[in-house]
């Protein structure tokens, strides 16, 4: 059947109210979705069913019931997501060290493969810490990995996690943790040393201990068909226990003139845009050393904003980058991080 058909038929059970036909023809919709690669589209379609439908039996609960206790538990857990995303960013989309494109690819290809491993009972990665300076793909490099392993991903509200009141931090991390177990999705952790930091016992009166042994177990227990990536700027004051918990840990650092060319190509891969004279690349690229990926691809894009509307006409095949513009840019991003 063809999608036109599938939406009509979905209309049509809708505005008829059978509820029956409705579900069957959007389950039918969202397997013809995954067998034409329309992956995400399907994986979105399948988590507000799911929603729906569990909405849907909690109308008429009875208080105290399994169902009254998993609807409690749904609101509660939803407060605690700062959003549940599916990517269609893949490798291709991100610049990194050869080593570090390696460690990423070889992780990937276990859930890649995950059926060859089961079958000889060898275990799967499923635990990532990503490291590194700010701007430097961290975040991306979690999109890619949803994208390339067409999976659900929840991004973890660090704000409605941490609490103040005792014991609290650890019961929200075990409900985000039990969501992830549910859906065989990923949890994404920005700035995970707030939460795994070095255990002072001195200074929090045994709550980071708390935290900390909580993560582990939580880790611990964590299916393989789920997975947890945390991502850092300060990998020094995580908790060596926990450090030592991650089945691979992957640094992301600073752009070098091999990750920079690559970075310019990647911003410029249309090949609608050239460089005039006026500053070679190779001295720009120079410019650029001890500035993040984030901060080269603005100076970059901002670049090519203010060459257009210098320009009094933009009838050129291929418009001209001012490369003046670039390295003053550049220049001034590099003093306001005090680079």
């Amino acid at each position: 059947m063809s999608q036109q058909n599938y939406i009509k038929d979905i209309a049509r059970f809708g505005l008829e109210n059978d509820q029956d036909k409705l579900l069957s023809t959007l389950n039918e919709f969202i397997e013809h979705n995954k067998s034409t690669k329309k992956i995400n589209f399907a994986l979105q379609l399948q988590s507000l069913l799911k929603d729906s439908i569990r909405k849907q039996s909690n109308q008429l609960m009875k208080v105290g019931s399994p169902t009254h206790y998993q609807s409690l538990q749904d609101r509660e857990t939803d407060e605690l997501i700062l959003e549940k995303l599916t990517s269609d960013y893949s490798l291709k989309n991100l610049v990194l060290t050869e080593q570090a494109h390696d460690q990423l690819s070889n992780f990937l290809e276990e859930h890649q493969q995950i059926e060859l491993l089961k079958k000889y009972n060898l275990p799967i990665s499923n635990k990532l810490l990503l490291h590194g300076p700010s701007g430097c793909g961290k975040t991306l490099a979690s999109y890619v990995i949803a994208g390339e392993l067409k999976k659900m991903m929840i991004v973890v509200n660090l704000g409605a996690i941490v609490s103040s009141k005792l014991g609290e931090t650890s019961k929200n991390l075990a409900k985000i943790f039990r969501k992830a177990a549910q859906e065989d999705c990923i949890i994404f952790i920005d700035e995970f040393d707030s939460l795994g930091k070095v255990r002072d016992y001195s200074q929090d009166h045994g709550e980071m201990k708390r935290v900390v042994n909580t993560i582990l177990q939580l880790f611990d227990y964590l299916p393989q068909s789920s997975m947890v990536i945390a991502a850092t700027n300060q990998k020094e004051m995580l908790d060596e226990a926990l450090l030592r918990r991650f089945d691979l840990s992957i640094s992301l650092e600073l752009p070098e003139k091999e990750q920079i060319e690559k970075l310019i190509n990647l911003v410029l891969k249309e090949d609608q845009f050239g460089f005039d004279e006026k500053v070679s690349l190779t001295k720009l690229i120079e410019s650029a050393k001890g500035l993040s990926y984030y901060s080269i691809q603005k100076t970059l894009i901002n670049a090519i904003k203010r060459s257009l509307f210098a320009m009094k006409t933009v009838k050129a095949l291929k418009p001209k980058i001012d490369t003046q513009i670039w390295k003053d840019l550049l220049e001034e991003e590099k003093k306001a991080l005090a680079v």
